[in-house]
């Protein structure tokens, strides 16, 4: 590895504290319009962090004049290029609704949804700011149907919805896996309202006759018949959707134990009568 010089090493240190001296001059000094101007400057040779800094100062103060429009477009991308998603996506927000008519009011909307989408989380974590994300990529769809990011914008919605599924998916195995039966019947329906065409529903239906089942055997007496008659018909329905499944022989199992528990009741009902 290369070696710096003491010299070399005297003439950064040199040159930057100069560049801090510098800065923490233009920051006291009381007049907007030179931290307007160096801000302006920073965010150009992108030190974004020293923008945002000027920027966040000023603001207030030049509220309602020509230079506000432009510095809180940029407050908001300077945010965005430190990749901090949360506060560029605030701000960018922020601007639409200050400056609705601007020429770059379209621009920001899909910055606060696009800021949102790098903010969404692993699948495993949650969710809101994934929804959120959405929901901001959609509105903007609505907005600017016309808009050349309107196929960017769908795309991502396509990635976010993948995510949203997969942890869908990994939450109904774990209802399965842990025998919460009337919860996980629920999310199976769920999951399938939300995702039709997910390349889950196969092992999502599967799962659903087994915890049909259980939910049966361990049900009060009055409700096994019910219940156990459900199985037998999503088993049923399961072999028509997905003849070749590979969860076909433990789909049959609770289909011939469901039935065996029925043919009791049917004796039970002859005797009954």
């Amino acid at each position: 590895m290369r070696k710096i010089s003491r010299y070399t090493l005297l003439v950064l240190t040199l040159l930057i504290l100069a560049s801090c001296s510098k800065f923490r001059k233009i920051q006291k000094s009381p007049d907007w319009r030179l931290k307007y101007d160096a801000a302006m400057e920073y965010y150009k040779n992108e030190k974004y962090n020293k923008a945002s800094i000027l920027l966040e100062e000023i603001l207030p103060i030049i509220r309602g004049t020509e230079e506000a429009e432009l510095g809180n477009f940029y407050f908001a991308y300077s945010y965005f290029y430190q990749r901090q998603f949360i506060l560029s996506a605030h701000h960018f927000q922020e601007f639409g609704r200050t400056f609705g008519r601007s020429e770059y009011a379209m621009e920001a909307q899909y910055m606060h949804a696009y800021s949102l989408f790098l903010q969404s989380p692993e699948y495993n974590l949650d969710q809101t700011t994934t929804y959120e994300s959405v929901d901001a990529l959609q509105a903007y769809i609505e907005k600017y149907p016309a808009s050349e990011k309107v196929e960017e914008a769908d795309s991502l919605i396509g990635d976010l919805q993948i995510k949203l599924e997969t942890k869908a998916y990994f939450n109904a195995k774990l209802f399965y896996k842990i025998k919460r039966f009337k919860a996980a019947l629920v999310i199976f329906d769920n999951f399938h309202k939300d995702f039709p065409d997910s390349k889950y529903n196969e092992e999502v239906n599967f799962m659903g006759i087994g915890t049909t089942y259980e939910y049966a055997r361990v049900s009060i007496p009055t409700k096994q018949e019910e219940r156990f008659r459900n199985a037998v018909t999503l088993y049923e329905e399961f072999i028509d959707k997905y003849p070749k499944s590979e969860f076909l022989k433990e789909a049959e199992e609770f289909f011939i134990k469901s039935r065996e528990e029925l043919a009791k009741f049917a004796d039970q009902n002859k005797k009954d009568t």
